[in-house]
């Protein structure tokens, strides 16, 4: 969830006033326990259209002050014209 939030979030820079995004798919890669204090989520846009958007996210574990990189996911975001976030 953390990881859909953050590049639901970059995806979101990217459209235009009075449209909002859906998640369509994405693929995640588990790549080690999330043993910490705390997750860090860092969401990117790797390809910004009109209709679609891909994104990557990347979630860090926080222990001891260092980040270990736990999941990295691939995503894919519908721009939805005319249909503005809720708030």
């Amino acid at each position: 969830m953390i990881a859909d939030s953050a590049a639901g979030y970059a995806a979101i820079t990217m459209v235009p006033d009075g449209a909002s995004v859906l998640t369509v798919e994405y693929k995640m890669n588990l790549l080690t326990p999330a043993d910490g204090e705390k997750l860090i989520a860092r969401g990117k846009v790797v390809r910004p259209g009109r209709t679609l958007i891909v994104t990557q996210a990347e979630v860090f574990a926080v222990k001891d002050g260092r980040e270990t990189l736990c999941a990295r996911m691939q995503q894919t975001i519908m721009v939805m014209h005319g249909k503005s976030e809720k708030t």
